[in-house]
């Protein structure tokens, strides 16, 4: 993987405006395609539909490239949700996400079973939309609170209280099934 070079070093490296676009686009491609297909793959199964819209976002990001102002891993993800909404796809959550989820909320042990997975898929599916956006973007794409609110246009201190509420919500879900015994 190639450093991350910065508009103004990239910019005086080359004079072809064509070279400089195709470096820059690699430089942005190489740091964010791991995260965005990450990303992708919470909330898609099929790894070949993952692949497409890992493409998309990457076309999307090609077309509106301006080697001056590279775009960051927030706007990719936000050109990746518009993917997945017109995909309408949004509503799928796959295993995986919520053995993240189970593992931030309740802590690291070994492989949840199938019926602790279970237990948190129902506790996610019955928060709000809000609250379980910011729960899955922090336990399963890694999000930090101020990236959560750059990408959710929402303040940090309201990504912070969704998550605590959230999480409360998750826990009180999963004592409820067992899942937790004790805090």
């Amino acid at each position: 993987m190639r450093g991350t070079a910065t508009p103004e070093r990239m910019i005086t490296g080359s004079d072809d405006p064509k070279s400089l676009r195709d470096e820059v686009f690699s430089t942005v491609f190489d740091a964010h395609w791991a995260a965005i297909r990450h990303h992708i793959e919470g909330v898609v199964v099929d790894d070949g539909e993952v692949t497409q819209i890992v493409s998309e976002v990457f076309v999307t990001a090609w077309a509106r490239l301006d080697p001056r102002k590279p775009m960051g891993r927030v706007w990719l993800l936000r050109a990746a949700d518009r993917a997945l909404r017109a995909r309408s796809h949004g509503a799928s959550t796959r295993s995986s996400t919520a053995a993240a989820v189970h593992e931030g909320i309740r802590g690291p042990r070994d492989e949840a079973d199938a019926t602790e997975q279970a237990a948190v898929l129902r506790a996610l599916s019955v928060l709000p939309a809000r609250e379980r956006r910011i729960i899955v973007l922090t336990y399963w794409d890694g999000l930090s609170v101020g990236e959560i609110a750059e990408l959710a246009r929402i303040s940090v201190a309201r990504v912070r209280k969704t998550l605590l509420r959230a999480q409360e919500h998750v826990r009180e879900a999963l004592r409820s099934e067992g899942v937790i015994v004790d805090d």
